[in-house]
């Protein structure tokens, strides 16, 4: 089958990108001291091949690092390390979003810095497990419920956190809604029993995701501003409930209403999640006019089918760039993919797993 389309350029808001090729987000853990460095500007400098990538999820705030060795967006020190990645980037033609990631309840408090606390929208705690450097495996914790101010002071931290985003270089943000994260946690029932103006019904349980919307938009622009979603989803917890077409249709509506650039919606079924309907898919779709990227189980082939049809805009590949840095360059020139993938590795601190994958070699 030809691939003309998947790598055809595409216009993204106000920037061009080389192919339709996207690399998702992966959470790797290699920034120590939740502060980016030369490491991980290597390993997003060597997969700018990539029409777009979009980077780990960073948290907009302290109360967020829910996981240990993630990098944040909220301090000066983070700014710079984010620079060394973005100019990398750029230097290879890369186009680059950062993932502004909260995890709310999904945290251990070891792995939290001093002074931080857990916020979700209710005191619920996930059912589940993480790591933490000092004692292993720990359950998750108890979070603390937001309250009024600790929400206002949330929007501020992610309007702040994409201002700084725009400082670092980089071409956009891409709002982490999705896989059971604070966001994702505003919006379900079965995490958020708020009995304020952020629970209840569907349009209250995603207003805050909507004021977040809101308060980038305004902070850095529509064009610049994405989101991520996993209807359907189960990851961190996050069991179904019997209106989640319509407070995902709804969302969409309300996010087309604010001419974000891409909603970016992922489909977890080929690593053995619960499959994502098609008629949300094409729901959303529909009701949202500007960039959808579908990300979730694609081959080249499937890629160019589905772009083809006009299904997507834009495709998604995970786990593929973890042992493919040059994985575009191997798709476009049908080489072998690497079939050595080290899974002990991918949550580790150096750069064995993370930057010593090699690119194609005849």
């Amino acid at each position: 089958m030809s691939t003309s389309e998947l790598f055809s350029k595409y216009t993204l808001g106000d920037i061009e990108l080389k192919n339709r090729i996207v690399m998702a987000p992966m959470t790797r853990c290699r920034a120590i001291g939740n502060i980016p460095n030369e490491l991980i500007a290597t390993y997003y400098a060597q997969r700018a091949d990539a029409g777009l990538i979009i980077t780990e999820g960073a948290s907009p705030s302290p109360n967020g690092l829910g996981y240990c060795r993630i990098p944040g967006l909220f301090n000066e020190a983070q700014v710079e390390g984010w620079k060394l990645t973005t100019d990398a980037v750029h230097a290879r033609g890369g186009k680059i979003f950062i993932q502004l990631m909260h995890a709310g309840r999904i945290f251990h408090s070891l792995n939290l810095p001093e002074g931080a606390t857990a916020l979700a929208p209710s005191a619920i705690k996930a059912a589940g497990q993480m790591w933490t450097d000092q004692e292993g495996m720990k359950d998750f914790e108890l979070p603390k419920a937001m309250s009024s101010e600790e929400l206002q002071g949330t929007l501020a931290e992610y309007e702040q956190s994409a201002i700084l985003a725009i400082k670092a270089g980089f071409d956009g943000v891409e709002l982490h809604a999705a896989n059971g994260y604070l966001l994702e946690q505003f919006i379900s029932p079965v995490s958020n029993q708020r009995t304020d103006e952020y629970g209840g019904s569907i349009e209250n349980r995603c207003r805050f995701v909507l004021e977040v919307v809101d308060k980038v938009v305004a902070a850095i622009g529509a064009g610049k501003t994405s989101i991520r979603l996993s209807p359907f989803g189960v990851a961190s917890d996050m069991p179904h409930y019997p209106e989640i077409e319509e407070t995902y249709t709804y969302l969409a509506g309300q996010l087309n209403n604010r001419g974000i650039v891409y909603i970016h919606l992922v489909d977890h079924s080929a690593m053995g999640a619960p499959e994502v309907p098609f008629s949300i898919k094409n729901t959303i779709h529909q009701k949202f006019t500007n960039t959808l990227i579908l990300t979730g189980g694609y081959n080249p082939e499937s890629a160019q089918a589905d772009l083809k049809s006009g299904y997507t805009d834009l495709v998604g590949f995970g786990r593929q760039f973890i042992n493919n840095p040059d994985l575009a360059v191997r798709f476009e020139n049908n080489w072998p993919l690497s079939e050595n993938m080290d899974f002990d590795t991918f949550y580790s601190a150096g750069e064995q797993g993370f930057t010593d994958y090699p690119a194609y070699s005849k």
